[in-house]
């Protein structure tokens, strides 16, 4: 006798495996099983067992002796049987040897109130409606094979050629959908690259003085040594590069909008960084960051059109749809293909096929573009109240794009003002917090301020508190 599960009702599991033949030996086992089974709790109150029929069958014994084993324990209290309702663990039926464990009452622990914290858009937005409707065209017209386990590296390439035509047209970016390779967002893709780059044997790569220190932290987990580039009002001071040596082989760039001071980083050093690049056979890794979301000045396309042979273009959902969609892509060089496809592993496995053809619907309906274009107005509205509420009272930055603001402090004051957001029951992170810990550069005090984050509901309050901080 094997053990096994019920196919109707829940997945019940009993062992017989040990009881002797017989219809009274397996009776009385399967009695004492299901009692013992709702004494001790592992059968809830209100699950509904399987028939009679479908249980006997599934064990492998009569029908009759489901019937009796029921019929018993429905006497004993343990079960009980209605017409149309089923057998099902009675109500009462709890554990008797083991009185209930006494409630403790925990004292609540208070987060913040409020959050200014960068690095997220307003998920409350999301386009749900609109989604949902790209999903049911994807799902009705997704062949047969997007419910495999995925034999091409790189993604469906439904959303390849989707996103290579949208990248072309919105970033200036020369993606053959051959060159795209889809992933979990930046963080899966810096981790692959940080393998690719140590298996070139390129031991130093360089970064923004200024930037996220998770980043960074990927491709110092692959085994790389980060250098900072000093940045100021013109992003990156990539003519830098050539002074760091001949160990550096790649640097990590966010040229439309660097986080987090929010400059755009000039043509002359954009320039500097492909030239440099040129010259000595390393690699720039553009992160897109905040591309789509401008405001008060012209387009400004992607790195990666300068070279589409020296730069690694990375972009993602997360800022402009949600990070919880885990979606993002590379648009990779030539040479660095196979490279990229072999550390990925030899299927996709990152993300669900269903979900990269609804995004593929979501561009080629024309919804991505409506949704981004009504999303640029309601944060430039957001920045705008920002701006306002703040009254002059401090310099701010950063601000012709992007999802977040730099508040300039006085000197001395920086960690202050975060204390006294905390008290405020606010959460908001100064400008030392993404400082590379071996830069040079002058000691800038301000606030990061990610007013994408909070919920319409919260923003006036928001607010509120951080004017109620600021020196």
């Amino acid at each position: 006798m094997t053990d096994s599960w019920a196919t109707y009702g829940a997945d019940l599991h009993l062992d017989l495996s040990s009881v002797a033949a017989g219809e009274r030996g397996l009776r009385a086992a399967l009695t004492g099983s299901l009692r013992e089974a709702a004494r001790s709790g592992r059968l809830a109150p209100g699950t509904r067992l399987p028939s009679s029929r479908t249980f006997a069958a599934d064990l492998g014994i009569a029908r009759n002796t489901v019937a009796e084993a029921y019929a018993e324990l429905v006497a004993e209290g343990w079960l009980t049987a209605r017409q149309g309702s089923g057998t099902r663990v009675a109500e009462r039926a709890r554990p008797r040897h083991t009185p209930a464990p006494p409630r403790v009452r925990r004292p609540a622990r208070r987060g913040p109130a409020y959050s200014l914290v960068p690095g997220s858009p307003d998920v409350g937005a999301f386009p749900r409606t609109a989604w949902l409707a790209a999903a049911r065209r994807a799902l009705t017209d997704a062949p047969n094979d997007a419910f495999g386990y995925g034999a091409d590296t790189r993604g469906r390439i439904e959303l390849r050629e989707a996103l290579s035509g949208y990248l072309a047209r919105a970033r200036g970016v020369y993606a053959d959908p051959d060159r795209i390779v889809l992933c979990a967002g930046f963080v899966h893709a810096a981790r692959l690259l940080g393998q690719v780059l140590r298996g070139r044997r390129i031991r130093e790569m360089a970064v923004e003085g200024y930037s996220l220190d998770l980043h960074r932290n990927l491709f110092t987990d692959a085994g790389l040594r980060t250098r900072p580039l000093w940045v100021d009002g013109s992003g990156a001071r990539t003519p830098d590069l050539a002074g760091l040596g001949p160990r550096v082989g790649a640097v990590l760039l966010t040229p439309a909008h660097q986080f987090p001071t929010g400059a755009a980083l000039t043509a002359e050093r954009r320039a500097a960084a492909v030239d440099w690049a040129r010259t000595t056979g390393g690699l720039v890794v553009e992160d897109d960051y905040d591309g789509e979301f401008r405001y008060d000045r012209q387009p400004v396309g992607a790195l990666q059109g300068l070279d589409p042979d020296r730069v690694v273009y990375l972009g993602t959902a997360s800022k402009s749809l949600a990070p919880g969609l885990r979606i993002g892509w590379m648009v990779v060089p030539p040479d660095l293909l196979d490279e990229v496809m072999a550390a990925k592993g030899p299927a996709e496995w990152t993300s669900s096929a269903l979900e990269q053809l609804t995004l593929a619907e979501f561009l080629t309906s024309g919804a991505y573009d409506r949704h981004v274009r009504a999303m640029r107005l309601r944060y430039r509205r957001r920045r705008d109240e920002l701006v306002a509420a703040l009254g002059g009272r401090v310099p701010v930055s950063g601000i012709a794009a992007g999802l977040h603001a730099v508040l300039d402090l006085p000197s001395g004051t920086e960690r202050s003002v975060v204390r006294a957001a905390a008290w405020q029951g606010l959460a908001v992170e100064g400008l030392e917090r993404y400082r590379h810990p071996d830069t040079e550069m002058p000691m800038r005090e301000a606030l990061v301020v990610g007013y994408g984050t909070p919920a319409d509901s919260a923003w006036t309050p928001t607010l509120e508190a951080l004017t109620a901080a600021l020196p």
